[in-house]
């Protein structure tokens, strides 16, 4: 089946537009969009940049899809934003095009849920199943995990990671790296583990007992971190989940580490 487009939008004709898509009214499509197969643009929506939109993806009103970057330094160039499949984009969501002197490219995976004002900065890499609250935000050049969910009015500064199934509360100002797994709470403190999402991710017990007791561990108000973090290295060597945790917290960075607020 083609696709259908509204009478009302406008439509590049170098713009590569897949099967059974839906173009509503008064939607602009640029001459480098990519649109796949069973997208749906409701109307209004604005794809600019060279930006691919992934199969059965649906933008509600007035999104902007690829428009430059936020960055001072951007004077143009060959640079992307790449949208995965089944992703849900509610009113007003914007996503920015890439920098050449970051990734240049904007990433993001499959199957998450923006709501209303979400937005994601230049460079951003977000990862599969993830959720993102009203005007939830990204700066630029930010690391999301898979399955991650942010409460609304949320910002993670510019260069911060956020691990795998962590959860950031609502309005919280996060400006160091998110550990996977872990719970950040409204003032951007971490605050322990999300022990509800990892239970309705279906989690087992044990599991989670180990998780709990290797970062009780890692953030104990006593003794050295590096000390702390060595001792449930080798304590929780097998527990794959604990491991990435450790490695996570090793692997070079451009901000420091969010911690619990005893530590600062």
């Amino acid at each position: 089946m083609t696709a259908t487009i509204h009478p009302s939008a406008v439509v590049d004709s170098k713009a590569e537009i897949g099967a059974n898509v839906e173009i509503g009214p008064f939607c602009h499509i640029g001459p480098h969009a990519v649109i796949r197969d069973g997208a749906k643009l409701l109307s209004h929506v604005s794809v600019q940049g060279r930006t691919d939109i992934g199969e059965d993806c649906v933008i509600h009103p007035f999104s902007a899809l690829g428009s430059p970057p936020q960055d001072f330094k951007y004077k143009g160039g060959d640079v992307r934003l790449v949208l995965g499949p089944r992703n849900i984009l509610r009113e007003q969501v914007t996503m920015h095009l890439g920098t050449e002197q970051g990734r240049g490219e904007t990433k993001v995976g499959a199957g998450g849920y923006f709501m209303v004002g979400a937005h994601v900065g230049h460079d951003c890499v977000v990862g599969d199943g993830v959720v993102f609250a009203n005007n939830a935000t990204l700066g630029g050049e930010v690391t999301v995990g898979d399955y991650v969910i942010m409460g609304g009015l949320a910002a993670i500064h510019q260069k911060c990671r956020v691990g795998r199934y962590a959860f950031i509360g609502g309005t919280a100002p996060v400006t160091g790296d998110v550990i996977p797994y872990g719970m950040v709470d409204n003032h951007g403190w971490l605050a322990g583990l999300n022990l509800v999402g990892l239970k309705r991710r279906g989690f087992k017990r044990d599991l989670i007992h180990d998780l709990r007791a290797a970062y009780r561990l890692i953030f104990a108000a006593e003794g050295a971190f590096t000390e702390r973090l060595e001792d449930a290295s080798r304590l929780f060597s097998g527990r794959s989940e604990v491991v990435e945790i450790i490695e996570f917290i090793r692997a070079p960075a451009a901000r420091p580490l969010c911690g619990p607020e005893h530590d600062h």
